[in-house]
């Protein structure tokens, strides 16, 4: 700004014979920005007028031009907007109201402050300053002491001032870098007096109130937080001024800069010692316990910290540019006591997630090693590993888990049990999530971690660096990387606690596995949509590997179990357990993965056990010795192709269809076999009679044959009459029942393909008769009629 003034004045007021006083950078309140200066000026002839002159930029050139001026006596009202807070906002009232917004409050503070003064001076016109502080317009600055809040007593500005020890030992030094110091007194001068401007504008931008506040300001304030922002902008915008070659010879500079210096690591180290005192208050304090979090299972939020450290998230951009290994320090303060505050709330946090998972009954503690008052776990995952192993020796029920793993049996928990776990799983995740993204997001603001040089870019410029081993691990760790160690470190236990937990809800039931591939999924896909590189995202997608791992296991097992599977000897087969638990496994993982991203695992899954099933099915019919092979293959076949049918899981359609065929085979087969010729002494006469024929007898021939005349057909019929038929079916009828199982219900469907094979044999008899004796009038002792009655009545009365 004192560049930007000092050139203001010379291209500006000095060629109209005006003084620059004050200046302020502003823009238009509402309107696009486009930044201009208001300037409060002074001529230098008398009457001394006063203005507010605005100056703009150039469009076409690196220049500023005078764009509009305002009579300081035309002016009403100076409105400030609010006398209490910090504000850049502020209006100006001549002809009409013109609403400005300052680049800082404290340039709008020392403007409105100088148009004050040069009212009290030079009009003492009624001018009205509203919203704005009374120690603000009170306060009275010296003249020379800060020209660029006040306007100074001009009268005194003609006054001649001999020079200090100091300004002439500067003046010596610029002549002795000055050759034509001498010779060409006039450029000297100008030269001398451009110099000395430019020195003591830069001494002046540091004020008095700039310097206190870099000693003692108060850093637990707002107000006082603000100042000290100010005033270590302020010291870095002057420390940073570039001299000119001979500048650094001169005892001011020297002086100035010494002075800076001091001021500098003075600053840095009040505000390390203050942001070390937070940190530690905030690692040690007990007052965020999860006391009042455990009923919702919440975890402590920390806005109210985030927002309060924020407000110094300038001075710590300041101290990263001017004390780097300050900075660094405070880094590692932050990180250290913030890993123990995390620590403690996180392992809380599952603690209570654990307790509500297992239950807090005293079954549920003894079962999953709960112990205490507390019902506190027995450590964060050793205790995993003495779980009670509950076993049960009882026949596997229809509703059974698929996979017992020796630990608790599924048919001990039901739909609630499993919603519960749910809802316990997903509001661990979804209270992590924000806590670590909140996380992420301060770490980022307040260590000023937005943008790092890219590699390229540093190698290009300081090539050096990357074999310097005090600065390799600076360039080693952009600002993602040094975002995601921080974070790291501070959320270490994240991982260890939900590997345990994942491990639990695994003992408690293996299908638990599900829910937890399809809610970690889902979590891992938004965190790596929000940051695919973030720590959250990394972590929880190392989780999810264990889950995966969890679900392949858990897979895997219920393959192994189908072929350890042992029927019994004395008791028929029925539907296996298999069956009807990969039923009951289906129906939850299309309820669990509906919409999931990770459905291709479920697929893979159903293939490897739909492949297993049938294999092992077909094993247990050829070792079944109580139940017929067909029974068992035709039963279990038919249930898996009821279960495809009705859950119409278009991975398995392929496998649906080999159910349905291998269920109409084997059940052909069974009816065949058991039914066998119910008319057996017929069937074999009649197998003579096809003998025959092939062998090049014609059909209308046969009777003429000894073993195969009319007489013989006639004795044949006459030993199967209707009764002993329908004796000879309620026996089959018992059997068949005796064979299949009540809960597949296929005894009916059986009995009902049994009708149409005896019905199809009958058939056979009644074509043969009439082909091979033609007008003999035989006809069998039953009718197909009288057939369908004895299947009929028989089926009514079992």
């Amino acid at each position: 700004m004192t560049a930007i003034k000092h050139s203001l004045q010379r291209d500006i007021f000095t060629p109209n014979d005006e003084r620059l006083l004050s200046i302020v950078n502003v823009c238009k309140a509402g309107k696009k920005k486009k930044n201009c200066f208001l300037c409060a000026t002074v001529t230098t002839e008398r009457p001394v007028q006063v203005k507010v002159v605005k100056v703009k930029k150039s469009d076409k050139g690196d220049f500023y031009k005078r764009q509009m001026a305002w009579e300081l006596r035309d002016l009403t009202e100076v409105d400030a907007k609010d006398a209490n807070k910090e504000n850049p906002e502020f209006d100006l009232h001549f002809e009409k109201v013109y609403r400005w917004v300052a680049s800082s409050t404290a340039e709008k503070n020392s403007f409105i402050s100088c148009i004050w003064k040069l009212n009290q001076r030079y009009l003492r016109k009624k001018v009205e300053f509203v919203n704005v502080s009374a120690q603000l317009l009170e306060e009275s600055v010296p003249s020379g002491e800060n020209q660029s809040v006040a306007g100074g007593d001009e009268d005194a500005l003609d006054d001649y001032q001999e020079l200090n020890a100091r300004e002439e030992q500067d003046i010596e030094g610029m002549m002795e870098v000055c050759e034509y110091a001498i010779s060409n007194a006039e450029a000297f001068a100008e030269k001398l007096s451009s110099e000395l401007q430019v020195l003591d504008g830069n001494h002046m931008d540091l004020s008095k109130g700039h310097i206190k506040a870099l000693q003692d300001g108060d850093l637990s304030s707002p107000k006082g937080i603000e100042a000290c922002i100010n005033a270590s902008e302020a010291l870095l915008q002057c420390m940073n001024v570039a001299l000119r070659p001979g500048h650094e010879k001169l005892t001011a500079v020297k002086q100035q800069q010494q002075l800076f210096c001091e001021l500098r690591d003075t600053f840095a180290r009040r505000l390390t010692n203050h942001l070390n005192n937070v940190f530690v208050h905030q690692g040690h304090d007990q007052s965020s316990t999860l006391a009042q979090n455990t009923a919702e299972l919440t975890l402590p939020k920390h806005h109210p910290l985030h927002r309060d450290l924020l407000r110094y998230a300038k001075l710590m951009e300041w101290l990263k540019s001017t004390q780097r290994e300050k900075y660094e320090g405070l880094s590692r303060t932050y990180v250290d006591y913030m890993t123990r505050l995390y620590d403690r709330e996180i392992k809380d946090f599952f603690e209570v997630a654990k307790i509500k998972m297992a239950g807090t009954t005293k079954e549920g503690k003894n079962k999953f090693g709960l112990h205490g008052s507390s019902g506190k776990l027995t450590g964060s995952t050793s205790s995993l590993n003495k779980l009670a192993v509950q076993g049960s020796n009882s026949r596997r029920s229809q509703s059974s888990s698929l996979l017992d793993m020796g630990n608790m049996s599924a048919s001990d928990l039901d739909v609630a049990d499993r919603t519960k776990f749910d809802k316990i799983f997903e509001q661990v995740l979804s209270e992590l999530e924000p806590l670590c993204l909140a996380e992420q997001d301060f770490i980022i603001k307040f260590f000023k971690l937005q943008q790092q040089p890219a590699l390229a870019q540093v190698m290009t410029l300081c090539p050096t660096l990357f074999f310097s081993h005090g600065n390799i691990f600076y360039f080693c760790f952009f600002r993602k990387d040094m975002v995601r160690m921080m974070m790291t470190k501070i959320f270490a236990c994240i991982e260890m606690e939900l590997n345990s937990l994942i491990a639990l809800g695994d003992k408690i039931d293996t299908f638990n596995s599900l829910y937890m591939l399809v809610k970690m999924s889902h979590h891992v896909w938004t965190a790596e949509n929000v940051d695919p590189a973030s720590y959250l995202s990394t972590t929880l997608g190392n989780v999810l590997v264990t889950v995966k791992r969890n679900f392949d296991k858990c897979i895997f097992g219920q393959i192994k179990q189908m072929e350890e599977v042992k029927i019994s000897k004395k008791s028929k087969v029925g539907i296996l357990p298999f069956v009807t638990s990969f039923e009951e496994f289906a129906e939850l993982a299309e309820t669990i993965f509906r919409n999931a991203e990770r459905r291709g695992d479920l697929d893979k899954a159903y293939v490897k056990l739909i492949r297993a099933i049938f294999t092992n099915v077909e094993k247990v019919a050829n070792e079944s010795q109580k139940t017929p092979r067909d029974v068992v293959m035709m039963e279990n076949f038919h249930h898996i192709f009821s279960t495809l049918s009705r859950l119409k899981i278009s991975c398995l359609e392929a496998e649906r269809r080999e159910a349905k065929h291998k269920y109409t085979d084997y059940l052909q087969a069974y009816v065949i076999n058991s039914l066998g010729q119910p008319l057996e002494k017929l069937n074999h006469f009649f197998e003579g009679v096809e003998a025959r024929v092939a062998q090049g007898v014609r059909e209308e021939e046969v009777s003429y044959q000894l073993a195969f005349n009319k007489q013989e057909l006639r004795k044949v019929i006459k030993e199967y009459p209707g009764k002993e038929v329908k004796k000879g079916l309620d026996n089959l009828y018992k059997k068949v029942d005796k064979h299949l199982c009540e809960e597949e219900s296929l005894l009916q469907v059986v009995w009902h393909s049994m009708q149409d094979e005896f019905i199809r044999q009958y058939k056979h008899f009644e074509g043969l008769i009439g082909r091979c004796y033609p007008g003999s009038g035989i006809t069998m002792e039953f009718t197909i009629q009288d057939m369908l009655e004895y299947f009929s009545s028989i089926a009514q009365s079992h």
